[in-house]
């Protein structure tokens, strides 16, 4: 069974940085692309960065370069670094899965399998 968790969000102020955290059950999580998204209230679900199984990163435009993405295969882990908060950040961060592997990074929802529950980021100014 494949359950990715996050965690790692919160109320934060503008300007501060957080680090947010995604753990995926499965024993094949070294093969997986995982992803990060995030949706504000009103606003349709945003691809922000992924990351494949060779560490490869793929950026949604929104990241700004203020977003890193990272991987632990021993943790089974993929973390999201946000740097310089900005209001517009705050959203319902998701993990996702996309467990078929290769070196396909993709960017649209759709495509991938398993989700999170979220966690909230808030953004105060």
């Amino acid at each position: 069974q494949v359950q990715p968790v996050e965690s790692g969000g919160g109320l934060v102020q503008a300007g501060d940085s957080l680090r947010l955290s995604c753990v995926v059950s499965g024993k094949s999580f070294m093969y997986y692309t995982i992803a990060w998204f995030r949706q504000a209230p009103g606003e349709e679900r945003e691809f922000i960065a992924a990351i494949n199984w060779r560490h490869t990163a793929n950026y949604g435009g929104s990241a700004e370069g203020r977003f890193t993405i990272a991987r632990d295969n021993e943790k089974n882990t993929v973390s999201l670094q946000i740097d310089a908060l900005k209001p517009e950040d705050a959203a319902i961060y998701y993990c996702a899965v996309y467990p078929t592997g290769g070196l396909n990074i993709p960017t649209i929802s759709s495509q991938y399998d398993y989700w999170g529950q979220g966690t909230q980021v808030t953004v105060s100014s």
